[in-house]
């Protein structure tokens, strides 16, 4: 099965939720610079999230690149993956509006924890369609970045009820780990 319809597919549905999350924002009832502060928050979090799905497309781009084959089984996967990415719209709102109160903020690091989870499923699956031995299996080794970015959501979720700043450090963290593109998926794919 050729992987094009499956990128294709990705890539408008990532500029779909891009689109959606900035018609969100809205405009400041003032025209002054006092009148943009209470936006902060707001424009915090799609900032963070703009930035997530970046690292999403980016790295799925990548992956990509080292598959040579896909099957029905990757397609439901990445029809996971987006799902959760979908919800980024919504919990991108919810947050921004709250000014990060803890529910909202919970709820946030529980889509970023769900979409990980749905990143590992589809590239566990691409790996086994590709071989132990191909190219992306080499790309994602042990994938220690992969299993700290869930373990610091696991942690993130539940000091949202303690101290949101704290959870939204922890997801400004894990963004700031992916925001470089992995070197991992660009080495193997000048090697080839």
């Amino acid at each position: 099965m050729s992987k094009g319809r499956l990128e294709a597919f990705t890539d408008a549905v990532m500029a779909i939720l891009i689109t959606i999350m900035v018609l969100e924002l809205h405009a400041p009832e003032g025209t002054s610079l006092e009148a943009l502060r209470p936006l902060t928050p707001v424009f915090v979090t799609y900032l963070l999230s703009f930035v997530y799905l970046g690292i999403y497309w980016n790295n799925h781009h990548h992956m990509l690149q080292l598959c040579d084959r896909i099957d029905g089984a990757v397609l439901w996967a990445n029809l996971h993956l987006l799902f959760w990415l979908s919800l980024f719209v919504f919990c991108t709102s919810w947050m921004g509006d709250s000014g990060f109160a803890p529910v909202p903020t919970a709820m946030y690091g529980g889509v970023l924890f769900m979409a990980a989870v749905a990143w590992t499923i589809l590239q566990r699956r691409l790996v086994a369609i590709q071989g132990r031995e191909s190219p992306l299996a080499a790309a994602i080794g042990a994938d220690a970045k992969g299993w700290l970015s869930l373990g610091s959501y696991a942690v993130a979720i539940p000091a949202a009820f303690l101290r949101p700043w704290i959870a939204g450090a922890i997801y400004a963290f894990v963004a700031l780990l992916w925001l470089v593109p992995d070197r991992r998926f660009e080495s193997q794919v000048a090697g080839r």
